[in-house]
């Protein structure tokens, strides 16, 4: 059986420890929530201050130049970049990530259809993050395509073929963290012809990624989650410099054109990704957002990414033990793969429906007596009519969360379960946000 002070001492031998002194995070709290909005960097409050009394308080209009606002969108998309594996130059930070999805998903289509009118299908996960659905749905109307969505990841290669334009999936799957092959199925997509566009929310972060390596054509990814920019901080795009020039974008803004400040009435696109930028920046959230990415290239010396995949294994391999060990006989089942190289940075459990809790739909309850208990996780509803279950996710972040935060978090569940006291009226109470 594994103890507290167990997880104790993996923390003490944790290369990435010092890390944590990076991030405000209030005293008591374990949060397990950076899969859907990262911590406070202790840097940021003092950044976005500095940007807000002196760059626009006292240089006004002409920190544009002075203090290279106009160059944010390349400069924290080149320190994106590597973490990516991109080259400087091909990324760029702008608006958000459903927007994003929607100018490259957009292009991307355009391409195929261009060169193959008979390429009318866009190919996802029924499981794929809402917007992203919802984004290819309305492209489709407007490209005369269709989106077919499989029910399991190895049913994917098989659901390419002659008519697919693309491949849209999200790197690591936010219902139930399964983290997908980028090689392997963007290898599958082109031999059928098809282009790729990658979602990395889930896996800018938190898990290596190779984009150029593995054959992507497309990515986007999200600046609030593990990049630790913020809530609602700036997303990013990536296209394939052998497609970047290729086509256009739909947002078509002054930002995107070769000659911003030409004014003129007629659109030309800058070359690259630049044509890829529409409007203009949001400044105080580009501070914040570059402050989140320079947490993670602080691990750079520590091991960088290659440090926070193997950290980020053994915290959710702790964490799947532990409630192995401690949580039984409740119901719980595990949603995400059972197999490391599979799984993203985070754990996802459900109820059996056979299960009191099951029974009782209890997810979102035991989620809210967790945050009671200072232990911060989330809940993302099911659909009965899909067969998904309600699932309680816990998101681990190398860069501040602790083995011991792992171990303590499942005691509070274990008690939350034993104790019943999720089914206290007051932990069924939902708010706008769940």
């Amino acid at each position: 059986m594994t103890t507290r002070h167990d997880a104790l001492a993996l923390d003490a031998d944790d290369a990435l420890a010092p890390l944590r002194q990076l991030f405000q995070i209030p005293d008591g709290l374990v949060y397990l929530d950076g899969n859907s909005l990262g911590v406070l960097p202790r840097a940021t409050a003092t950044r976005v201050a500095q940007v807000v009394s002196q760059e626009w308080g006292e240089g006004l209009i002409g920190s544009w130049n002075a203090a290279g606002w106009m160059a944010l969108p390349q400069q924290i998309g080149d320190k994106i970049a590597p973490l990516v594996g991109v080259g400087a130059g091909e990324l760029v930070v702008a608006d958000s990530t459903s927007v994003n999805l929607f100018k490259v998903l957009s292009a991307a289509l355009a391409l195929q259809r261009a060169a193959d009118p008979a390429r009318t299908v866009v190919v996802s996960e029924r499981s794929n993050f809402p917007t992203d659905l919802y984004i290819a749905e309305s492209l489709g109307r407007q490209h005369g395509c269709t989106l077919h969505l499989v029910d399991r990841p190895e049913d994917i290669p098989a659901a390419l073929g002659p008519s697919t334009a693309v491949l849209m999936l999200t790197q690591v799957n936010y219902r139930n963290g399964r983290l997908h092959d980028m090689a392997a199925l963007s290898a599958a997509a082109h031999a059928a012809g098809a282009l790729t566009v990658w979602d990395l929310a889930h896996s800018a972060g938190a898990v290596p990624v190779a984009l150029a390596a593995d054959g992507a054509d497309f990515a986007v990814g999200c600046g609030y989650k593990y990049l630790n920019g913020g809530p609602g901080a700036p997303a990013f795009c990536w296209a394939h410099p052998r497609h970047a020039s290729q086509a256009w974008q739909p947002l078509a803004g002054w930002h995107g054109h070769a000659a911003p400040f030409a004014f003129e009435p007629g659109y030309q696109p800058a070359p690259g990704i630049t044509r890829y930028l529409c409007g203009t920046p949001p400044v105080l959230a580009m501070a914040a957002l570059e402050c989140g990415v320079d947490t993670l290239l602080a691990a750079r010396p520590l091991g960088g990414m290659a440090a926070i995949r193997a950290k980020s294994l053994a915290l959710t391999r702790l964490f799947i033990d532990l409630v192995q060990q401690r949580c039984g006989g409740h119901g719980l089942q595990f949603a995400s793969p059972d197999v490391d190289a599979q799984r993203g940075s985070q754990v996802c459990l459900a109820f059996s429906a056979d299960s009191a809790a099951g029974q009782a739909g209890a997810a979102f309850a035991v989620v809210q007596a967790l945050i009671a208990r200072r232990v911060v996780g989330d809940f993302r509803a099911g659909d009965a009519k899909d067969g998904l279950p309600d699932i309680l996710r816990f998101g681990v972040t190398p860069l501040y969360t602790r083995f011991a935060d792992v171990w303590d978090a499942v005691e509070q569940l274990r008690q939350v379960l034993e104790t019943g006291e999720w089914r206290e009226a007051r932990f069924n109470q939902r708010g706008v946000v769940t």
